[in-house]
């Protein structure tokens, strides 16, 4: 069998969702001077993240990329350097950050951003930019939504004509933690409160150094005098402005993220440990799940051989290349078809053409070495011998119905996760999900053996690929309920994008069908072994 690869990886995989949350990498002293960095544009409506700085934004003199892993180049995290650099303990207001002449293009690129919802995304000492949302509840603790709006479009007073305006005056607020005996403050929340603002310069423009009518850093408030609302035009001058406060908080530093998950679930201790769950550790959960992949190689083989012998097969060779092209060959043409797509529309999301060799390696230079060399192995293994004699002449096989799908059993979670996963949030009922995993394995168990049962009752001795099929059938109603959400909850409007979604979504109802199969054939082999071992006893 060449299934057993992914399935093994999908068992590690989300039996590793059930870590807790909480955990940090470790704690670090801040220094006087906090940059921000800034990571992509990203919205709901579109899915297709794109590059900070590929839209007129302020620039530092030089930007440099921070250090990716394998896992936030997948993802389409590009996270680089920000003029924003504050000092800690250091309140200002009303500072400049830069004055920007926008281009008739770059006017057209912001307002085709703003009507498709993005959202600026920024991070300070590892913790995301987030946007307090507050309650109906005033009594109940804010909403965090990660990011703030690039824009918002709208009818202006005396106009009726639709406008855009561009937040261009950021209001930060940076909570810290102080240890009561190392008196060290560690950053615990990054808020910001946008705000569009047309600022005009108190005389000539001097850089940074200008004096703005529109703002008064002087003056303890916010912004004093504005003429409105900045809006989008080509040829007219954006200036960006921002303020920055300090705010003692009782949060701990060590569970500062417990603040974005809202929870405190205790959870699985072995990919805590690893880390792999953590938000501050961006794409090391996909990094490591790559990884796993790769290594899980002499396993596959050895298992794929030995099956493949059990069943009269004579030459290794020719499993072993099944069981290195079939899931993943399928997978990775999907793929490359998206990232093809990605590439087209300019996204950043688009992984690099050295990161793609990068991922063909992985799959030839090491996983294929790994997987022949456990498939030598596996075939050199004695002959798994059948617990009773059989008889080679075949009988007539009758007609019998299809059966039972293991759907339900994962029909209420997929919502959460289709939510969690395309509304850009964090997952954190990691206890729950390991919990309908486990039931999902149960279910495939025992669908599949019923059935099993009752097929061998029938004569019908062929059990093995219907035991495949009949659980792993279950991923067709995956995709027709992932389609279901896709007209029924997202808000997509882009042809692009919902052939990225129906794209990701096939990838994923694939992995599925792998993964259930090969839970029904393990427990209908283990079910057709053991009631065969007893009537030989008998």
């Amino acid at each position: 069998m060449a299934t057993t690869h992914p399935a093994l990886l999908f068992l590690v995989v989300l039996a590793c969702t059930g870590a807790a949350s909480g955990f940090y990498v470790r704690p670090g002293t801040l220094n006087d001077l906090l940059a921000v960095k800034v990571n992509q544009l990203s919205s709901i409506r579109t899915q297709l993240p794109y590059s900070y700085y590929s839209l007129p934004f302020c620039r530092p003199d030089t930007i440099i990329n921070s250090a990716e892993n394998l896992g936030q180049v997948l993802r389409g995290d590009r996270i680089e350097n920000s003029p924003y650099v504050f000092e800690m303990m250091e309140p200002k207001l009303c500072q400049i950050t830069c004055k920007i002449v926008l281009t008739e293009q770059g006017a057209n690129d912001i307002k085709e951003k703003i009507e498709d919802e993005y959202r600026v995304n920024m991070i300070l000492d590892n913790l995301p930019l987030v946007d307090p949302i507050t309650m109906i509840d005033r009594d109940a603790p804010p909403y965090y939504q990660q990011g703030v709006n690039l824009g918002v479009k709208g009818l202006y007073v005396g106009s009726k004509d639709v406008m855009y305006f561009i937040y261009n005056h950021y209001s930060f607020l940076v909570k810290y933690n102080k240890e009561a005996q190392t008196d060290l403050a560690r950053i615990v929340a990054f808020e910001v409160k946008p705000y569009s603002r047309k600022h005009k310069p108190d005389g000539d423009w001097k850089g940074n150094a200008t004096r703005l009518k529109t703002c008064n850093p002087y003056s303890g408030l916010l912004v004093v005098y504005s003429d409105g609302p900045q809006q989008i035009e080509a040829n007219k001058e954006i200036i960006f402005t921002y303020d920055v406060n300090f705010e003692e908080s009782d949060i701990k530093w060590a569970s500062r993220w417990d603040t974005y998950l809202r929870t405190t679930d205790g959870g699985f201790p072995l990919c805590t440990v690893l880390g792999l769950l953590s938000p501050s550790n961006r794409g090391g959960f996909m990094t490591a799940m790559l990884l796993l992949w790769v290594f899980m190689g002499p396993f596959v083989g050895y298992s794929s051989a030995r099956f493949y012998k059990m069943f009269g097969g004579m030459e290794w060779k020719k499993v072993a290349i099944r069981t290195v092209l079939v899931f993943p060959g399928v997978v990775f043409l999907i793929f490359f078809a998206l990232n093809m797509l990605l590439w087209g529309v300019k996204s950043s999301g688009a992984v690099p053409f050295t990161t793609m060799f990068a991922l063909v390696f992985l799959w030839f230079g090491i996983s294929m070495p790994l997987i022949f060399i456990g498939s030598y192995l596996g075939f050199k293994k004695p002959y798994i011998e059948d617990p009773v004699r059989t008889n080679k002449i075949p009988r007539p096989i009758p007609q019998h119905s299809h059966g039972i799908l293991p759907f339900g059993a994962v029909f209420m979670e997929l919502l959460f996760i289709l939510t969690i996963i395309w509304m850009h949030q964090f997952y954190y009922i990691f206890g729950f999900l390991f919990l309908v995993f486990v039931i999902l394995i149960v279910t495939c168990a025992e669908i599949t053996i019923v059935l099993c049962y009752f097929q061998l009752c029938s004569e019908d001795y062929q059990w093995w690929w219907r035991s495949y099929l009949t659980p792993g059938s279950s991923a067709l109603y995956l995709f027709l309920y992932a389609t279901f959400y896709f007209f029924t909850e997202m808000q997509i409007t882009k042809a692009a994008s919902g052939v990225l979604y129906l794209g990701y979504m096939l990838i994923a109802s694939y992995a599925f069908f792998v993964l259930t199969g090969t839970i029904g054939f393990y427990a209908c082999f283990w079910f057709t072994r053991l009631i065969y071992s007893s009537v030989k006893i008998d």
